[in-house]
């Protein structure tokens, strides 16, 4: 008699099957492997220092140098306007919010390129990947941030000034959609951009030094008010720029100065909900072959 028809048939715990749709995200396979999501986050956030001196000093050494040689550029020689508020503290908002959304990107964009042998070998849902990428920066942006509170309380304490006093507002509320707008917007971009360099490895090169050309078309540097006083007509290329209003949203939040508008902030969420969508979609189409290409 044959075994099978007495062992009666096999039960799999776990069927893989190739994706029959780019609109299928796999969301409960993300959440079944979600002590490797883990593992990927403590690696990313473990190697990224190892084997430095200063280790995780770094995450606040990187910030406060450069919004130290932002006031001395910016504000002293070019004196551009921080909105009144101290000048260190106002590039610090800005520098600890962008990084986030700028690291989101670039790490994000080499996730194949750089995960290649891992990628090839076993099965595992891959948008893994780039969502342990945003997980670890995360930890590096709430290191960041309390950098940014000590100096708050620093310049609002020790240095406040009573004509423009340092002080938090209810837009605070909105912090938390705030770093999920910027984590998403990161995150789609990342994968459209990782879904190219399979094919086009001069993209890597060109996400390198278009990131950092692009925080000069946000409110990093300067204030939005100052860009809608100088240059009333082209102050839309500043002010449709997606990442304009969240940062804005931030500094006005911590620190009550800032400019803050609903339809903005609305278009932010929909150009960041858009670009999340097809970053997904093109991931997906992109991931079943790119071995192949890679």
């Amino acid at each position: 008699m044959d075994r099978a028809a007495v062992e009666g048939p096999e039960v799999w715990d776990l069927i893989i099957k190739s994706r029959q749709s780019f609109f299928q995200l796999d969301l409960r396979d993300i959440w079944r492997y979600r002590d490797l999501l883990w593992l990927f986050v403590r690696r990313d956030f473990v190697s990224f220092y190892k084997q430095t001196i200063l280790g995780p000093l770094w995450f606040f050494i990187q910030p406060l140098f450069t919004a130290l040689i932002y006031t001395f550029v910016f504000s002293g020689v070019a004196n551009i306007p921080t909105d009144h508020l101290p000048a260190p503290l106002f590039y610090v908002a800005g520098v600890t919010a962008w990084n986030y959304f700028s690291d989101c990107i670039t790490k994000t964009s080499t996730i194949f390129k750089d995960n290649v042998n891992i990628l090839g070998k076993v099965y595992f849902p891959r948008a893994i990947m780039p969502l342990s990428v945003v997980l670890s920066n995360l930890i590096r942006f709430a290191v960041q941030l309390i950098l940014f509170l000590v100096m708050m309380a620093w310049f609002g304490l020790i240095k406040a000034n009573p004509e423009q006093p340092i002080h938090f507002t209810s837009y605070i509320l909105l912090f938390p959609f705030i770093v999920l707008l910027m984590a998403f917007l990161g995150l789609g971009l990342g994968m459209i951009v990782s879904a190219m360099t399979t094919r086009y490895r001069d993209l890597q090169f060109l996400v390198v030094f278009g990131v950092q050309l692009l925080m000069y078309g946000t409110t990093v540097i300067y204030p939005l008010s100052s860009v809608e006083t100088r240059f009333r007509h082209n102050s839309w290329l500043i002010k449709y720029n997606p990442m304009t209003p969240l940062i804005e949203t931030f500094r006005i939040g911590f620190l009550g100065q800032g400019t803050f508008s609903w339809g903005l902030l609305g278009y932010a969420a929909g150009i960041t909900a858009s670009i999340l969508f097809f970053g997904f979609l093109i991931f997906n189409k992109v991931e079943r072959s790119f071995v192949d290409t890679i």
